[in-house]
C-alpha cells in the first residue's frame, strides 16, 4: 500500500469529525502518528510475506528516522515530528511490538491479557498525541492510557468478525462495554486539563469512544458522525 493510501486509511479510521477543523500543523502531526500506526498494523495483519521480517525492517527504518535518513515516505515524517515534539523511539517501538505479539498470540482469555495488549497497541498513540499537542505530563498520560485502552476495546468489539477471520479473538468474557465506559471516564479530567486545540482534539477521541459504546449497546457496529460530534460536545461541557 502506498504512503498516500495508508494515510487516507488512517484518516478515515481515526479522525473524528471534530478533528477535521484542526490547524494544519497539528493535523500533520496527528497524521504522522496514525499513518505510522496504520502502516504497522497493515504489516502485522495483511502482509503476505514474512511479517516478522517485515516488522524488523520497519524497526530498522524507525531507527533511521530518528537519525534523519528514513527510507519509507511515512517514516520520513517522523523526523520532523521528533524534532518538534521531543518524542522518543519507545512509544513507536511498542506499536511494532504489538504486531509482533499478534504473530504469536491469537486468543485473549482474560481482561488482564487484553489490557496488557492495549499497553502496546493503543496507549502509545495517546502518549504521542499528547506530545503532538505539546501537553504531555505523567498525570495526563495516565488518563490517556485509560482512554486509549477503552478505544481499543471498542475497536475490537466493532471488528470482531474481521479479527476472527484472521484467526484472532481479542475479547474475553465479561461486560466490555461497562469496562470501556468506566475507562472513558478518565477522559473528562483529561480534557478538562487541556487547553487550546489540544482540548478539542482529545475531546473528539473521547466523544468518539462514547458514541461507539452506545452504538454497540444497541447492536450497531458503527456510530454516525453526528453521534460522535454530539458526544464530543457533551465531553467538552462536562470538562468545564
Amino acid at each position: 500500500m502506498t504512503a498516500s493510501a495508508v494515510l487516507a486509511k488512517a484518516q478515515h479510521e481515526n479522525f473524528p469529525v471534530a478533528l477535521r477543523i484542526l490547524p494544519r500543523m497539528l493535523r500533520r502531526r496527528l497524521e504522522t502518528i496514525y499513518g505510522f500506526a496504520r502502516l504497522v498494523d497493515d504489516i502485522g495483519d495483511e502482509y503476505t510475506g514474512d511479517r516478522n521480517a517485515a516488522l524488523d525492517n520497519l524497526e530498522a527504518d524507525l531507527h533511521r528516522a530518528f537519525a534523519g535518513n528514513a527510507q519509507h515516505p511515512l517514516l520520513r515524517r517522523i523526523t520532523p515530528f521528533v524534532r518538534e515534539t521531543g518524542a522518543t523511539e519507545e512509544p513507536f517501538m511498542r506499536l511494532i511490538e504489538a504486531n509482533r505479539l499478534d504473530q504469536r498470540k491469537a486468543r485473549y482469555e482474560t481482561w488482564d491479557e487484553l489490557a496488557h495488549y492495549c499497553t502496546l497497541s493503543a496507549n502509545p498513540v495517546g502518549e504521542l498525541v499528547l506530545l503532538a499537542i505539546g501537553q504531555a505530563t505523567p498525570e495526563r498520560i495516565r488518563w490517556s492510557d485509560d482512554v486509549c485502552t477503552a478505544l481499543q476495546v471498542a475497536e475490537h468489539m466493532q471488528d470482531v468478525d474481521e479479527d476472527r477471520a484472521r484467526g484472532r479473538d481479542y475479547l474475553p468474557d465479561g461486560d466490555l462495554v461497562a469496562r470501556g465506559r468506566g475507562l472513558l471516564a478518565s477522559g473528562v479530567p483529561l480534557v478538562g486539563s487541556l487547553r487550546g486545540w489540544g482540548k478539542l482534539a482529545v475531546a473528539g477521541y473521547v466523544g468518539g469512544g462514547l458514541a461507539a459504546f452506545e452504538a454497540l449497546e444497541r447492536g450497531d457496529r458503527i456510530a454516525s458522525g453526528r453521534e460522535r460530534l454530539a458526544q464530543t460536545l457533551r465531553v467538552l461541557r462536562a470538562a468545564h
